[in-house]
């Protein structure tokens, strides 16, 4: 998009100047008024009633990122649910939705059902379909950065190399954005809660277990899409334990959700996902309390070697598991602490996410900012210079 650095500009909610705009951007004033005027005809910027001192001659005109004028669609799309979002361009949410769904019953169904209720979300909010500049969707499972599709999904029968951006532009003929749940919950973490920091780590312990990696102000996807798939790492702990990736012994078998309750079934505990052990560990069950915890010490065994690798200044944990709080927390914190090195460890911050879910629809929408606007994912890298 031509005037993408302009939106980029105005990203930050403050009205500024032709004036102002082309000292950042580094266009010539002429061209800034010309991409103005473009994007004033698209809706997406509205110039603003003019200020000034009385006796300092004629103010000039400031242009602000008409908000209200467009909307994002943002999903997160789980193993088992999905949240449908409508948001203002800003990111503003401005209806959502839950739905209960099985992604096992394949793409054509799921995203069908995602599709009607975006269109239902749009009617709720009194918006034409038209008004729609894109959508973003985190799924849960590696997707190719070259090709926007899933790559070999675990969780995810008959999704594999399936264009869900394509399918969802016959309805949505717009930017569609796809990346992983757990990429996606980093970005809207990131620019939520640590905008200032630049190396972080947020992990996803639900259904599965996967990170999302942000190293040097940048999110890392890797070559094929599988960074921070730590959830098929193989572990001791984990023993013979199946995996829907076709492996034996992985991670996400003993520490996820569904790892944890196995191992509740094996004490004679009635739990089968991540919602009965987190209930277990909130009622204050001894046992309960103990598998999350060494859960917990899992993942950090695999963390561990990340905090070498990449030393974050903040790990973060989120998903449904991280609701069961200080136990997984605790666990976690307990083997970095002890594995990793005091200057990779001094000054990192291990804690839990305030929301899952909003961070994710934030994330979702992120991507569809960033396309739109042109932007890397850090959130003041761009327009520091305005302020």
């Amino acid at each position: 998009m031509p005037s993408s650095d302009i939106l980029g500009v105005l990203r930050d909610g403050r009205p500024r100047t032709k004036t102002e705009i082309a000292e950042v951007t580094g266009r010539v004033r002429s061209t800034v008024s010309l991409r103005l005027a473009e994007l004033m005809d698209d809706g997406l910027v509205a110039e603003l009633p003019a200020g000034g001192s009385p006796g300092r001659g004629r103010p000039s005109a400031r242009f602000a990122l008409a908000t209200q004028s467009r909307v994002i669609g943002a999903i997160e799309l789980g193993p088992r649910h999905a949240i449908v979002a409508i948001t203002d361009l800003a990111g503003v949410v401005l209806t959502r939705t839950r739905l209960d769904l099985d992604v096992r019953d394949g793409p054509l169904a799921v995203l069908d059902l995602l599709v009607r209720t975006l269109e239902d979300q749009l009617e709720a909010a009194g918006r034409p379909r038209s008004s729609v500049v894109g959508v973003g969707m985190g799924v849960p499972g590696p997707v190719d950065p070259r090709t926007g599709t899933l790559a070999s999904p675990p969780l995810m029968p008959g999704w594999d190399s399936f264009d869900i951006s394509g399918h969802m532009r016959a309805t949505f003929p717009k930017p569609v954005l796809v990346d992983n749940d757990a990429n996606v919950m980093a970005v809207g973490e990131w620019v939520t809660t640590w905008p200032d920091e630049q190396d972080l780590l947020v992990v996803s312990v639900a259904t599965g277990i996967g990170a999302g990696v942000v190293a040097a102000g940048r999110l890392v996807q890797g070559a094929r899409g599988a960074a921070g798939d730590i959830g098929h790492v193989r572990i001791t702990a984990a023993a013979d334990r199946s995996c829907n990736c076709g492996q034996t012994g992985c991670l996400e078998t003993f520490a996820s959700g569904r790892g944890i309750a196995a191992t509740l079934r094996d004490e004679g505990m009635s739990a089968t996902e991540a919602s009965d052990v987190v209930a277990l560990v909130r009622g204050g069950d001894p046992t309960a309390v103990r598998a999350t915890r060494e859960a917990g010490r899992e993942i950090g065994k695999v963390l561990s070697v990340l905090v070498a690798g990449l030393n974050p200044a903040v790990i973060v944990l989120g998903g449904e598991i991280a609701e069961a709080g200080e136990p997984l927390l605790a666990g976690v914190r307990e083997v970095i602490y002890t594995r990793s090195l005091p200057i990779a460890t001094s000054d990192v911050e291990i804690t839990v996410s305030s929301s899952t879910e909003a961070r994710t629809i934030t994330g979702a929408a992120r991507l569809v900012q960033n396309h739109l606007f042109g932007l890397p994912e850090r959130p003041v890298e761009y327009y520091q210079a305005a302020q």
